[in-house]
C-alpha cells in the first residue's frame, strides 16, 4: 500500500511510518520542512505542505490511505492566539486536506482517511462511562474535536472510507506526559494531580500504532476510542508509576499550583475526567497488547 501521513515527523507519526515501512508499505509524508524531516526519516518520501494551503496533488494522487495526525500541541497556556493556532492546525488543515482529495480525479483519490481526534471530545464527565456514542463536551478543546472530526468526515462524500480515532493519553518513554513525569518520580517528588479521582484514559504507544495499522489495512470506519480497556483514576496511575519505578509518590500537586503553572483553562483540562472505553475496537476484533496499566508501564520503563 501507499500511505500518506500528515504529522509524520511527530512521535506517533514517525513510529507509524517505521512500522508501515517495515511491513512492506510505501510511506509518504507531508512537512513544513521536508529536508529536516528527511534527516529523521530518510525512508519516507517527503513533500512540502504549509497548511492551511492545500497539500500538493502529487503527494495524494495514487495513495491507498491517508493518516491525518497533524496538530499544534495542546500543552501550552490557552491564550486567544494559542487557541486559534490549535484550531487552525486541526480544523483548517483537515479541511484543506479533504478539499485537495476531492479535487483529484476519482480514480486517483485515496480509498481511506484515518484521522486523529482526542478523548477531549467528551469534556469533563466525572465517573460516566463513555463510548463512541457519548455526547461531546462544551469546553474549547471538546469543540475543537467536534469541528476537527466533522472536517474529516466530509471525505466520505467523496467516496473515502473515513475512520476517526479519539485518542487518550499515549504512553511513550520518549515523549508526552510519561516522559515528563518519570524524572520527577525518580527523584521521589511525584504525586497525584489535584484530587486524584479523575479518570485517565491511557493507551500504550504500541496499541495506538496497532489501531492505526488495523484501520489502514482493514475496513473499519466511523469513530473509535483509542484507549486501553481499563482506564484508571489519576491516584491509581500515580501509585502504579511509583511502584514500577520503585519510588515513593507522596507529594500531590494541588489545583492552585496547576492554575499558576498552566493557566486556569489548561489546568481544568489536566484534571478533567474521561472514563472512555474502546467499545467499537473491541467489537471489531482488535486485540490490545496492553490492557492493564502495570503491564504497560513495566514494558516501557523496565
Amino acid at each position: 500500500m501507499r500511505v500518506l501521513i500528515t504529522g509524520a515527523s511527530g512521535t506517533i507519526g514517525s513510529a507509524l511510518a517505521n512500522e508501515l515501512i517495515a511491513g512492506g508499505h510505501t510511506v509518504l509524508g507531508l512537512s513544513r520542512n521536508p529536508a529536516q524531516a528527511a534527516r529523521k526519516l530518510p525512508a519516507v518520501d517527503w513533500h512540502a505542505w504549509q497548511p492551511p494551503q492545500p497539500p500538493p496533488e502529487r503527494a495524494l494522487a495514487g495513495c491507498d490511505a491517508v493518516v491525518n495526525l497533524i496538530g499544534e500541541r495542546i500543552d501550552q497556556r490557552l491564550t486567544g492566539a494559542a487557541k486559534e493556532r490549535i484550531r487552525r492546525s486541526r480544523v483548517d488543515a483537515t479541511r484543506a486536506l479533504v478539499d485537495a482529495i476531492a479535487a483529484l480525479p476519482e480514480n486517483d483519490r485515496p480509498r481511506a482517511l484515518i484521522s486523529q481526534s482526542a478523548v477531549g471530545y467528551y469534556g469533563d464527565r466525572g465517573d460516566e462511562e463513555l463510548d463512541e456514542q457519548s455526547t461531546p463536551g462544551s469546553d474549547f478543546l471538546a469543540q475543537v474535536c467536534v469541528e476537527w472530526e466533522a472536517a474529516a468526515r466530509q471525505a466520505s462524500a467523496h467516496g473515502l472510507r473515513v475512520a476517526v480515532l479519539r485518542t487518550g493519553l499515549v504512553l511513550s518513554k520518549n515523549s508526552g506526559l510519561l516522559a515528563r513525569l518519570v524524572p520527577i518520580f525518580k527523584l521521589g517528588l511525584g504525586g497525584k494531580i489535584g484530587s486524584g479521582r479523575q479518570w485517565m484514559p491511557w493507551i500504550h504507544l504500541a496499541d495506538e500504532l496497532g489501531l492505526l495499522r488495523w484501520l489502514v489495512e482493514g475496513a473499519g470506519e466511523g469513530t473509535f476510542n483509542a484507549t486501553a480497556p481499563n482506564p484508571v483514576r489519576n491516584a491509581e496511575f500515580t501509585r502504579t508509576l511509583a511502584r514500577v519505578l520503585r519510588r515513593p509518590a507522596l507529594l500531590p500537586v494541588p489545583r492552585f499550583a496547576l492554575d499558576l503553572a498552566f493557566g486556569r483553562e489548561l489546568a481544568a483540562a489536566l484534571v478533567s475526567s474521561q472514563r472512555a472505553l474502546p467499545k467499537r475496537a473491541l467489537e471489531g476484533g482488535y486485540r490490545f497488547r496492553f490492557e492493564r496499566l502495570d503491564a504497560a508501564l513495566s514494558d516501557l520503563l523496565r
